[in-house]
């Protein structure tokens, strides 16, 4: 048996799955990581500990497939054979030191916004057409160029590592394969290098003008691989007996485009998770994004560039954790649904998630969060169904944006990531598109997305028709009360103007 391990490394944890050739997930393994906030706006991640978790959780992975197939069928160790696929939150930097293979600082993770004023100087200096015209992005703080120029200004002695060539810096895949590889292999793929502001689309090569703009030295930058290349090779901290193949790397919600089956012009998805992407596949050509968009690399593979429209929110999920973690409403988001169904409505309360800001189509780094419509007769419930609809509000922000640029109304959405399990949420977002809403039967996406890019590196697939029928969708929800949604809609708008007023 062929199997493959598909690392989902994100936001939150750090997933490890196993899937076969037939791209069905036989088991799963999930590590929690922690979230480090040391001062307003800032977030951040340990490297080391996210690279832990990883190994960690491909052993348990392994450990319960062992037990599985003894139970099962007596196979043994040695009848199967594995490589490794990863997919990864995107921006989320890494500077480290290359002679130690120590990080100087924790990661910046995408959600900091410690480089908005950075990214404020920029625009004021007129930078932004450059910026978008050669990397497609805004300049937001949400991607990796201003952090990493904060470390290197801020952190002792980084601004001198760097300019003599001892720092490397990575997006989270770059740092995973680099310790994977025992420091062989220095390379991320085209997806994630077009989410760091430093990476020309049209050229498809990092570039010297915006390296220049946040004083970057090239000598930090890894090379840039296709998603469907191979990466090397590693025995995962000894955990296998002889190396294994590293092949398949893309970004998160790239892998979720892919996973999605979308390899056709006009195909989109929506990925929930700690924050949620919606991205329609464009085609060949890098076209300029329509106002509140960026245009980002899609994928790379069998020999061919493909480009994305992309809006990004930066609280979803993580809003919902919140009320679990911090305000202890709820012990797991998994329990708001049964709240939410047990009022009528949200009672006129809206909850605007801008804990890190406000992302796509608003791009307000600097505005905080906010509840509105507070009453005393507001409950619970009324507050934890408010949460929800505000996912629901968020996407439908991004697919009128995308919707008015193209002039054509999406016929369906591909939906993944945990919160689809949420049939209150599902059933909401498709009344509020007046759109089908497609659920597929994996729902890690992302992870079945790097596995496809891994068949295609090892020649199991050799064309896009290859996997397209292992796509299995698993319900469609209709839209049943578009009408009704409308009024509520609105008052999400004017929810968000107060707040973008203040």
């Amino acid at each position: 048996m062929n199997y493959i391990i598909a690392i989902d490394q994100s936001t939150s944890s750090t997933k490890a799955m196993l899937f076969d050739e037939q791209c069905r997930m036989l088991e799963r393994a999930n590590v929690d990581h922690h979230q480090y906030y040391p001062q307003t706006g800032w977030v951040e991640h340990d490297a080391e500990e996210i690279y832990q978790n990883m190994v960690e959780a491909i052993r348990i992975l392994l450990e319960e497939r062992g037990e599985r197939n003894k139970e099962e069928r007596g196979e043994r160790r040695e009848e199967r054979t594995y490589s490794l696929c990863l997919t990864n939150q995107r921006e989320t930097a890494v500077v480290w030191n290359r002679l130690t293979g120590k990080p100087i600082s924790r990661a910046v993770v995408w959600q900091d916004t410690r480089g908005a004023e950075l990214c404020r100087q920029l625009r004021e200096a007129g930078k932004t057409g450059v910026v978008m015209e050669k990397s497609g992005l805004l300049i937001d703080p949400n991607f990796s160029a201003s952090g990493v120029k904060w470390l290197l200004d801020h952190v002792e002695g980084a601004r001198e590592q760097a300019e003599r060539g001892e720092l490397l810096m990575g997006t989270i895949d770059t740092w995973l394969i680099w310790k994977l590889t025992g420091g062989k292999t220095f390379a991320t793929d085209t997806t994630n290098a077009s989410r760091t502001m430093l990476f020309n689309i049209h050229t498809m090569q990092w570039d010297d003008e915006l390296l220049a703009l946040f004083d970057i030295p090239r000598t930090m930058l890894p090379e840039v691989l296709p998603c469907d290349a191979i990466y090397g090779e590693t025995t995962v901290e000894g955990l296998f007996p002889t190396p294994i193949m590293i092949a398949g790397v893309l970004g998160d919600s790239h892998g979720a485009l892919v996973g999605q089956m979308c390899f056709k012009e006009g195909m989109g998805k929506v990925t929930y998770g700690t924050g949620s992407s919606v991205m329609v596949n464009i085609g060949e050509t890098p076209l300029p994004a329509p106002e509140g968009l960026v245009t980002s690399v899609g994928f790379s593979a069998l020999g061919h560039h493909y480009y994305g429209y992309e809006g990004n929110i930066y609280s979803t999920g993580a809003t919902l954790k919140w009320i679990a973690d911090q305000l202890k409403m709820v012990n797991h988001p998994a329990e708001m649904e049964a709240e939410a169904v047990s009022v009528a409505d949200s009672g006129g309360v809206y909850i605007v998630p801008a804990f890190s800001g406000l992302g796509a189509p608003w791009w307000q780094s600097d505005v905080k969060g906010a509840v509105f419509g507070l009453t005393f007769a507001t409950t619970k419930a009324h507050f934890l169904r408010a949460a929800l609809e505000s996912i629901g509000y968020q996407i439908k922000d991004l697919i009128d944006v995308m919707t008015r640029a193209t002039g054509a109304a999406l016929q369906e959405i591909c939906a993944d990531g945990g919160p689809t399990k949420n049939r209150f949420l599902m059933q909401f977002q498709a009344d509020l598109l007046d759109t089908p809403v497609v659920c597929t039967e994996v729902e890690d996406a992302s992870a079945l997305g790097a596995v496809i890019m891994n068949g295609f590196a090892r020649k199991v697939w050799t064309r896009f028709e290859d996997v397209v029928p292992l796509r299995k969708v698993t319900q469609v929800i209709q839209p049943q009360a578009p009408a009704s949604t409308q009024s509520c809609y609105e008052g999400w708008c004017r929810a968000v103007e107060q707040l973008i007023r203040k």
